[in-house]
């Protein structure tokens, strides 16, 4: 059994533009469908945050407008509180990448606070890029790749192509007005190939170790394309 590390915000909050903390964590789903992914596989998660901080879910990805319905709203409430890894974390700061097989970092809104702009989650970013390991990055959860840069000042990922939550759906969800910034503009700005599928589809770019993925709906996929690098 090889593990994964799964590297997920710290914070419960998103800061605006005007100055006020939007609630927010990590996305259920993008947690919830690649873990159970990789544990049917037989591999072992461990869980990563800024500090070791125990994780804080968005409330807004619990509602059952964004499960299908409340069945599974409830089935992916049911799962993430039997998830022990959430509540024990290890800190991003003490990750030896050699323990693991993969890497893996779930979106919502949180790492834009505070994945974006840490140093240690971008090192580990980095090393996992050259390492070859399989590396899945989903929705807002490539913020993180802004503080992977490299001693001469180039962000590692710059020529890959990769997707994450474009600027139409954040306007979609209605909080584009709202940000100091939108992801796609970032990561574009860093001098990656930026893939943009259609809104809230499912849509998984692969370049070399690298798989990414648009929205919620592309963790499951993102799951199945890393798995199929660790096979």
């Amino acid at each position: 059994m090889s593990k994964i590390l799964f590297v997920v915000t710290g914070v419960d909050f998103w800061t605006l533009t005007d100055g006020t903390k939007h609630p927010t964590g990590f996305w259920a789903e993008e947690v919830v469908a690649p873990y159970e992914a990789f544990k049917a596989a037989g591999h072992e998660i461990v869980v990563a945050t800024p500090g070791g901080v125990a994780p804080t879910v968005d409330r807004g990805s619990l509602a059952a407008e964004v499960n299908g319905g409340q069945d599974g709203a409830d089935k992916v409430a049911a799962t993430l509180a039997s998830l022990t890894e959430l509540r024990h974390p290890i800190r991003v700061e003490d990750v030896d990448l050699d323990e693991y097989a993969a890497v893996f970092y779930p979106g919502g809104h949180g790492p834009m606070e505070d994945l974006a702009v840490n140093a240690d989650s971008g090192r580990l970013l980095t090393l996992a890029l050259e390492s070859g390991k399989p590396l899945g990055v989903v929705c807002h959860g490539p913020a993180a790749l802004l503080a992977a840069t490299k001693g001469n000042g180039d962000n590692a990922f710059a020529g890959y192509r990769l997707t994450g939550f474009t600027n139409t759906e954040e306007t979609q969800a209605g909080l584009a007005d709202k940000a100091r910034w939108l992801l796609q503009d970032r990561l574009v700005e860093i001098g990656t190939d930026f893939q943009e599928g259609e809104p809230w589809a499912p849509y998984v770019v692969v370049d070399r170790n690298l798989v990414t993925g648009q929205n919620p709906a592309s963790s499951a996929p993102l799951a199945t394309e890393l798995l199929k690098k660790l096979a």
